[in-house]
């Protein structure tokens, strides 16, 4: 796990600062995304009972700006609610859908930054934990909607 605060650090580095100046920066993203989608195969830690405060997400209310000024090209992208529905005859199927590039990576910088900042303010075993629970539950889709949208964009 040594290498899950420097890669969190290389993602949220674009919503924490506007206008990166930064060569290559969809692929180093693209490559970050894939490290961390990896990480979270290996977390192994003990659960921790401490009752810790919570982190507080207003700190990060210019993200999604500073993400936008990062990645200029990035827009909404057509997904697919269910993709076992292949000839979309569920009645309650309301077939395609948006999505947000830039909503994924805010959410995701939102994510990563709460794991990192658990690691540094609570403790290990916490930051893990969440790590676990909110990549399963939230970031994983994201990061796969992005990617996805990543490819489809540059071919």
């Amino acid at each position: 796990m040594r290498e899950l605060i420097p890669t969190i650090n290389e993602i949220v580095k674009y919503g924490l600062e506007p206008n990166l100046a930064t060569s290559d920066k969809e692929k180093k993203l693209e490559k970050n995304l894939v490290k961390i989608y990896q990480l979270y195969f290996d977390i192994k830690y003990k659960y921790d009972e401490t009752y810790f405060p919570e982190f507080d997400k207003t700190e990060y209310s210019d993200i999604r700006q500073n993400v936008t000024s990062n990645f200029k090209d990035f827009g909404l992208y057509k997904t697919i609610l269910d993709i076992e529905d292949i000839d979309n005859l569920k009645d309650d199927a309301i077939g395609d859908a948006i999505g947000d590039a830039i909503d994924d990576l805010t959410d995701i910088i939102i994510d990563l930054s709460e794991i990192k900042w658990r690691i540094e303010n609570n403790s290990l075993a916490d930051g893990l934990w969440f790590f676990e629970l909110i990549f399963y539950a939230h970031t994983q889709q994201h990061i796969l909607d992005l990617l996805n949208y990543m490819k489809q964009k540059n071919g």
